[in-house]
């Protein structure tokens, strides 16, 4: 039996905005409303779908592999807009990369906190 990850809810006090600059970020489509959500579609088949909710939303990670060209264009958005960054997720590194695994990382976070990440290469478990 195979098991591959589908699609994730992404909980946001506005969907068009938190949709639509993750999209932006990454290079994607343009969000597709589905019933009560945004979509915003990756490549792998996954999906990330944005629904509002009334309060404080929880701060997630998600984490992006991406080519080294992608990459170029995320941290070049990143900082076209001015915004913050870090080489790690405990925020140590303000205004760097990594370089783990012989690929390069970037986080940064969403209008609700999210912090997301792009990476050119998975992370070594070892």
């Amino acid at each position: 039996m195979a098991v591959e990850l589908n699609h994730s809810i992404i909980w946001c006090s506005d969907k068009a905005r938190s949709a639509g600059f993750l999209a932006e970020m990454l290079g994607r489509p343009a969000p597709v409303p589905f019933h009560h959500f945004l979509v915003v579609d990756l490549d792998n088949g996954v999906s990330l779908d944005f629904m509002e909710k009334d309060g404080r939303v929880a701060p997630q990670h998600y984490a992006f592999l991406v080519d080294e060209a992608s990459f170029d264009a995320v941290l070049g958005r990143i900082r076209a807009r001015g915004l913050d960054h870090w080489a790690d997720p405990a925020r140590t590194r303000p205004g760097a990369i990594n370089h783990l695994g012989g690929g390069r990382g970037v986080y940064f976070t969403d209008p609700d906190g999210h912090m997301l990440e792009a990476i050119t290469r998975p992370y070594p478990r070892d």
